[in-house]
């Protein structure tokens, strides 16, 4: 993925809706599950660089891409994108920063595979 920086590996886990609310919890201080996180780590090793870890909430990506009516793969894909996003330095806070963060992974999204228009709703305006 074309995100700026150098070639690095990105350690991606997989998980239930009750493992990401107690990672959530742990690590962030917020009692409930989420989606995505993304836990920054830079690490270099002989093998190459360990740019960090994005854990998935496997429900909750099903639940959001059966909302959307877009396959669990694509809303993997997009949660993937979103939290490596994360971890080379965009931010979604604010309104202005999460419009040019949501803007970057539609752009990465969209050069891969045609992305249903509906994968965006309530993501950008």
């Amino acid at each position: 993925m074309a995100v700026g920086r150098p070639e690095s590996d990105v350690d991606v886990l997989v998980v239930d809706d009750a493992e990401i609310a107690g990672m959530n919890a742990r690590f962030l201080g917020v009692d409930s599950p989420t989606d995505v996180l993304a836990f920054p780590l830079e690490v270099v090793a002989a093998g190459g660089t360990l740019l960090g870890q994005v854990v998935i909430s496997a429900e909750t990506a099903q639940r959001q891409a059966r909302r959307l009516r877009v396959p669990v793969a694509l809303e993997m894909d997009l949660l993937a994108t979103h939290a490596i996003l994360h971890l080379v330095g965009y931010d979604d806070r604010g309104p202005l920063e999460a419009e040019v963060m949501h803007r970057r992974e539609r752009q990465i999204l969209e050069t891969d595979a045609h992305v249903p228009a509906r994968l965006w709703d309530g993501l950008l305006p």
